[in-house]
């Protein structure tokens, strides 16, 4: 796409806004639990900082009511921890815009950074309001997007301001991102395999209908595998079942027949009668759920079959864990895809979401090509669809 980059527009002495995803999760105490994504937006915020450029942060945290502060939703124990990763003092203005962060914007010195209350505590965020768009904008000179796990929303930091600036550009965290899914869409090398899984049929039916033109194979797990199998007319017992689906389901599964797509369902199945049970069953598809029992992971013959697809692919792209991954007993099926994926020496993208937990939980995200930021971003993007956030740096 024809996006400028961070280092190729001028912010040396310009104050920059930097739209990040800085939506963590916090405890009780309000201590940030998990640093990946200010992490991962370290490398832009150094390179404008060393550029000599006033440094805006802009970021959402949680789902607050969009009527003004709420201390559950600060963005006071990020910016704690931003300041400890950069080594540098990080001022926080009190509310996203108004007369505090219009004073700390314009005495910003070169090399500094203001962070922003949470954006979502102005309702024109999420509305994308055009007062609030023209508010924030008249905080910065220069515009740059590096969250990517936002992209997919039109909102007034992702989408609404960037038209009010002559420079607007993508941070390298959102490059990155960019350039993978441009590769898996557009020059994916063959074969290309597709891992899917997750709850609903529902959230994954235009992902599915878009790789269809695109991939060789597709490996189905999670509860929506439960709706393929009953579509098949398999006993699924107490499993989560989409029945108003089963139709789409067939359909599907013709229409990857029909272009020779190896569409590959579980064989085998891990049962138990609730999500936090510690004892499991194990069946194999052609005997069916018992009543009373839920499938709730695929079974090892489904793994060393999923394991064997993925050992031969070029490239792969897996969204969605195999089963109740959380639950430990419940969760080998999805722990030894991460290792499979990890294992094979194709082009891997793991898109977002409960995916990169189990990577994380597997301990081999150091061996996956690019595991992405954004859950829906990536899904939206694998749907074919065109990200406001995306579009508006064009």
């Amino acid at each position: 796409m024809s996006i400028l980059t961070i280092d190729e527009i001028p912010i040396a002495g310009k104050r920059v806004f930097i739209r990040v995803d800085f939506n963590v999760p916090l405890n009780k105490q309000g201590e940030v639990t998990d640093t990946t994504r200010i992490d991962k937006a370290l490398p832009t915020i150094e390179y404008a900082l060393k550029k000599g450029a006033r440094v805006i942060l802009g970021s959402h945290l949680g789902r607050p009511k969009g009527i003004g502060f709420e201390s559950a939703y600060s963005m006071e124990p990020v910016g704690r921890v931003l300041a400890q990763k950069l080594g540098h003092e990080v001022l926080l203005a009190d509310s996203p815009t108004g007369d505090s962060a219009i004073k700390l914007a314009a005495e910003l010195k070169e090399g500094e950074i203001l962070l922003l209350e949470n954006l979502r505590f102005n309702e024109g965020e999420k509305k994308n309001n055009e007062q609030f768009s023209r508010e924030l904008a008249s905080l910065a000179d220069v515009y740059v997007n590096d969250a990517f796990g936002t992209a997919h929303r039109a909102h007034a930091s992702t989408s609404g301001m960037v038209s009010h600036f002559e420079y607007r550009a993508a941070g390298f965290l959102m490059k990155k991102e960019v350039e993978f899914f441009e590769r898996l869409l557009l020059a994916p090398e063959k074969p290309f395999c597709a891992i899917l899984g997750g709850a609903k049929v529902t959230d994954k039916v235009a992902v599915i209908k878009n790789l269809m033109e695109r991939v060789d194979s597709i490996l189905i797990g999670g509860a929506m595998a439960n709706t393929f199998l009953a579509a098949k007319g398999i006993d699924m017992g107490a499993s989560r079942v989409e029945e108003d689906k089963l139709g789409l389901c067939r359909e599907l599964m013709d229409a990857a027949n029909a272009r020779n797509i190896e569409f590959l369902l579980p064989v085998d199945l891990v049962l138990a009668d609730s999500l936090e049970a510690s004892e499991t069953r194990r069946v194999g598809i052609e005997i069916g759920v018992p009543e009373g029992l839920m499938a709730l992971d695929v079974g090892p013959k489904t793994r060393e079959a999923f394991a064997a697809v993925i050992a031969k692919a070029s490239t792969i792209f897996w969204n969605g864990p195999m089963g109740v991954f959380e639950n430990p007993a419940l969760a080998e099926g999805t722990l030894s895809v991460a290792r499979a994926v990890a294992e094979s020496k194709a082009l891997s993208v793991v898109g977002g979401g409960d995916s990169v937990a189990a990577i994380g939980v597997a301990g081999v995200a150091d061996k996956i090509s690019h595991v992405s930021t954004g859950g829906g971003a990536s899904l939206e993007i694998m749907e074919g669809k065109n990200l406001p956030g995306i579009m508006a740096l064009l």
